[in-house]
């Protein structure tokens, strides 16, 4: 045996190259600024990855309806086992409606959004020290101010005070049964309307019980979305607030009604001033049936869908002050002529 050759051999043996190393992990994936989106609302940052795995981006997002986030959602859990949070599936959607907000506010009112951003700029400089987390929530509180100027979610509110605010009418006096002529339209017509809203009420009712949801027993915000996205933008909140006393008036007594509206077609009086005196005939039903305008509205089963207006409710208290005080002094006069 050769020893060279032997040695040789095991030096070549030896030295034989170690393994490469493991190839490095790929880059994570870009969000697509889903984390700037969800991240002010509880979304774990692994959830973001996901949706983004899916092919999700917040232009896509913003575009679908609730339904399709629904099931957006069930897909999420389906396919990745993922374990979606209850509040998670909340913040989605919540985040999904202020973007929406912050559009429409965007193309609505540049004037604001120029002075907001000048504000903008101060608040992510301060926040550029304490990382990007910190940058985005500085942008949400932003987000919330500016929703804050788009119309009020609290749909308990009435927003038919004392101090109206003047709007064209898009209506005309017209008797019962006649129908208008030319572009405006008569109060048949307007009367329609508020059973077209009670049918969309009771179409997001059972949309909520479906769902599991919270089910609304009043005509909301949820109810004027619902209709605009099923195409009736002629049906929204301030033009069904402004005339909802003239149709209680129709509801509760129409007979009433029909001869108001035949006295002031016949004046050619406008809407307007045809709206101001069905507040009048109103308070006279609440005095009959002892002041209690909104135990009037609940009772009657196309009114009970409707917040009492503040306006008829201050008529109503101011009108029952001054018969309460009347009746005292009548009372008082009567003592004072009593025989001793």
């Amino acid at each position: 045996m050769d020893p060279d050759g032997f040695s040789a051999s095991m030096f070549k043996w030896g030295g034989l190259a170690a393994p490469p190393p493991p190839p490095p992990p790929p880059p994570p994936r870009e969000l697509g600024g889903l984390e700037e989106l969800f991240q002010a609302y509880g979304i774990r940052y692994f959830t973001a990855a996901k949706i983004a795995e899916l092919g999700f981006t917040v232009n896509t997002l913003l575009d679908m309806r609730d339904e399709e986030l629904d099931d957006m959602m069930n897909s999420l859990c389906q396919i990745f086992r993922w374990d979606l949070l209850v509040g998670e599936r909340y913040g989605i959607r919540a985040a999904v409606r202020a973007e929406r907000r912050r559009h429409l506010l965007s193309a609505d009112a540049s004037h604001a959004l120029d002075a907001l951003s000048q504000e903008g700029l101060s608040e992510e400089k301060d926040a550029a020290g304490s990382g990007v987390w910190e940058m985005v929530v500085a942008k949400q509180r932003r987000r919330s101010r500016m929703a804050s100027m788009d119309e009020d979610d609290a749909d308990e509110t009435e927003d038919d005070g004392g101090n109206e605010r003047q709007r064209e009418h898009p209506f005309i006096v017209t008797e019962p049964g006649e129908v208008a002529r030319g572009k405006k339209n008569g109060l048949d017509y307007l009367f329609h309307l508020y059973e077209q809203c009670r049918e969309f009420l009771i179409q997001v009712q059972n949309i909520a019980k479906d769902r599991g949801e919270k089910c609304p027993t009043k005509v909301t915000n949820q109810v004027f979305r619902y209709a605009k996205k099923a195409g009736t933008n002629y049906i929204n909140k301030p033009k069904m607030r402004h005339y909802v006393h003239c149709y209680a008036l129709h509801c509760l007594d129409e007979e009433t009604s029909n001869a108001l509206r035949r006295a002031f077609k016949e004046r050619g009086e406008n809407v307007g001033a045809w709206r101001q005196a069905c507040y009048k005939p109103l308070v006279a039903v609440a005095a009959r049936q002892g002041w209690d305008i909104d135990a009037i509205f609940n009772a009657h089963p196309r009114l009970s869908i409707w917040y009492v207006p503040t306006k008829l409710r201050q008529l109503c208290h101011a009108e029952r002050s001054t018969a309460a005080a009347a009746s005292s002094s009548i009372t008082a006069a009567g003592v004072d002529h009593l025989p001793f």
